[in-house]
């Protein structure tokens, strides 16, 4: 049980370590490359690259705190970043998705029916879709590839990806601002924030259902 415990401990250690490494490297990519260096990766993060955004804004939160960036400029630079990758996806998704999907969706088990459902339900709820999407682990990438195959309202696709971004980009660049030098600490707040947008994200879905229910009695 006690060389089981050190081996975790160990495992635990090494990725903290990892982590601080990482942080390391990334502070001086973005202090290096400034705001521009700091828009390039978060469209890398928003597009179909899997580069967590979680070890890009903390790293440029704390480079604000150390007063080599300023606070706003590298928020707006995150959201204008990940609004980037997002509208790069959801071009993919508007070119080539459909005529993928009926060329080939026989084998993925896609109709055209489907596409024309998935359509329509961007139609009348991509917004809430879009915006909660944002803010979600795994699917926050992936979310502007159904919204562009549906071809979601353009604008509306830009606003609610917008809106759930400049959360998303404010909460990491705050806990890089407050605790970019504690490697810990970062951990734990970031899984902290995670659990409390996935929170916020289910009461928004449920209070959103109830009101499409009573409008439509």
């Amino acid at each position: 049980m006690t060389e089981m415990s050190a081996i975790v401990g160990g495992a635990a250690q090494f990725c903290i370590d990892l982590f601080h490494l990482l942080v390391e490297w990334l502070v001086g990519v973005i202090g290096a490359m400034g705001y521009p260096g700091v828009i390039m990766l978060m469209f890398l993060e928003s597009s179909f690259f899997p580069f967590p955004s979680e070890v890009v804004m903390p790293p440029a939160g704390y480079l604000a705190n150390r007063g080599e960036m300023s606070l706003l400029p590298v928020i707006l630079c995150g959201v204008i970043g990940s609004l980037f990758g997002a509208l790069f996806n959801y071009w993919i998704a508007v070119r080539w998705g459909r005529r993928f999907f009926e060329r080939y969706g026989r084998y993925f088990r896609v109709s055209p029916e489907a596409l024309d459902r998935a359509e329509a339900f961007f139609g009348k709820h991509g917004h809430v879709s879009t915006f909660t999407a944002r803010l979600l682990p795994v699917i926050r990438q992936y979310v502007s590839l159904p919204a562009g195959l549906a071809r979601m309202n353009l604008v509306k696709f830009c606003v609610f990806t917008g809106l759930g971004s400049g959360i998303w980009v404010t909460a990491l660049t705050l806990i890089g601002y407050c605790l970019g030098g504690d490697a810990g600490g970062t951990s734990r707040a970031l899984h902290i924030v995670t659990q409390a947008l996935v929170g916020f994200c289910a009461v928004v879905i449920v209070v959103y259902v109830w009101r499409c229910a009573r409008a439509k009695r």
